[in-house]
């Protein structure tokens, strides 16, 4: 045998040796089981911080973002916040950070009902008016049916520093539509009512309609763009304008650009 014959058949053999790992490797990988676990990351800059038909952020702007968890069994968890008007009805925060967590069951392909808690913390509270704390704790279920959902919330402890206002609820009706026509466009609509407990002047609705578009940039998707229209028939007795003249509640707008990772 010659010394070329014998390096071409060692090649050979190098090569198919490294095809059968290459070809194992691509088995194992596609025969290895998808993770149950997903993470997930946003963030927005957004003209407003609207929560239940109040303005928050006065129309000066706001940033939000937030970190998500769940798991394939249901189970979820998440962090999110935004920066807050400091003189808006939160009482001099400036930042509002949102723990939750809950269980999602799929009753059938089309319906799936979610338990779970939402926890309000505002790390620089400070004593205004009374009010010791505006850090809440709420209680949650919800009903999805296709685009539809039904939600309640159940506060278990004073509603953003209202002594006394445990069980305090907010009842919820939305609707997402995806529009299958034009990809990444969605529509959206929501209700809601408020009953303060022990205080039925803070009590309101509040409605909203938006548009949203899903795009990508340069091949990276993941962003969405998109408006909202909110009304609520809050009193203003109960809810003052600011020394300027805002309105906290009443009607505005909202719009935003926001990535998802």
């Amino acid at each position: 045998m010659t010394k070329t014959t014998s390096s071409l058949l060692l090649a050979g053999v190098l090569s198919a040796t490294l095809m059968t790992s290459v070809n194992v490797r691509a088995e194992e990988a596609a025969a290895a089981p998808a993770s149950p676990h997903t993470i997930t990351t946003n963030v927005g800059i957004f003209n407003d911080y609207l929560f239940r038909g109040t303005s928050y952020g006065k129309e000066r702007g706001a940033i939000q973002g937030g970190l998500d968890y769940s798991h394939s069994s249901g189970l979820y968890a998440g962090v999110w916040a935004s920066s807050v008007q400091a003189d808006s009805p939160l009482a001099g925060n400036t930042t509002e950070i949102d723990l939750y967590g809950g269980y999602v069951y799929p009753i059938n392909a089309d319906l799936s009902l979610n338990v779970g808690f939402l926890q309000f913390y505002y790390p620089n509270h400070k004593t205004y008016q009374g009010l010791t704390s505006q850090n809440t704790t709420e209680l949650n279920a919800a009903l999805t049916y296709k685009y539809f959902t039904l939600k309640h919330s159940y506060t278990v402890s004073d509603y953003f520093g209202v002594v006394g206002s445990d069980g305090t609820g907010y009842t919820e009706f939305n609707v997402a539509y995806p529009v299958a026509q034009l990809a990444g466009l969605n529509l959206a609509a929501h209700v809601g009512h408020l009953n303060y407990e022990n205080w039925s002047a803070g009590s309101y609705t509040d409605y909203n309609v938006g548009v949203s578009k899903d795009f990508s940039i340069a091949g990276s998707t993941g962003y969405n763009v998109g408006a909202v229209y909110s009304y609520s028939d809050a009193d203003t007795a109960a809810y003052p304008k600011a020394a300027d003249g805002f309105n906290w509640v009443g009607s505005h707008g909202l719009v935003w650009v926001k990535r998802t990772f």
